[in-house]
């Protein structure tokens, strides 16, 4: 089954049952609990708020380390990747790149990519979702965390 093709304006992955779904849910909890406990004090509605704090914290937790450990990837797969691709002078130069950089790159086709590094180092672009909207001939990425 072929994937949809992406773009700036579509790279974006959204799983609803988590972003939107759980977030509520839990966000919904986490006030009623919260509101019972104010409402009146005791052991057991300091145990369920407790619980639902700790669900969301686990979860927020949850996704901010698998993003950290995407980004480490990407930074990993990109230097690999401009190590193969890049001229001798820039591929001298990759270790210069910061994450944010390597991040808003790895969109880049690999014709692209040269001229666009070359780029964001010389103009020190450190912003991904600029390098990203620079982007012409897009490389999709759907293994994303």
């Amino acid at each position: 089954m072929a994937e949809d093709t992406q773009s700036y304006a579509s790279h974006a992955r959204m799983v609803p049952g988590y972003h939107y779904f759980t977030g509520l849910l839990l966000l919904v909890l986490l006030i009623w609990t919260s509101r019972e406990l104010l409402r009146g004090f005791s052991v057991a509605g300091l145990m369920d708020f407790l619980l639902v704090l700790t669900v969301t914290l686990t979860a927020y937790y949850a996704r901010t380390f698998a993003l950290g450990v995407q980004d480490r990837v990407i930074r990993l797969e990109e230097r690999l990747r401009m190590s193969q691709l890049l001229p001798d002078e820039l591929r001298s130069r990759v270790h210069e790149f910061t994450t944010e950089q390597l991040i808003g790159l790895r969109f880049a086709s690999d014709e692209e990519l040269p001229a666009l590094a070359r780029r964001v180092l010389d103009e020190s672009i450190d912003d991904r979702k600029a390098i990203k909207s620079a982007v012409r001939d897009w490389r999709s990425d759907h293994q994303r965390i």
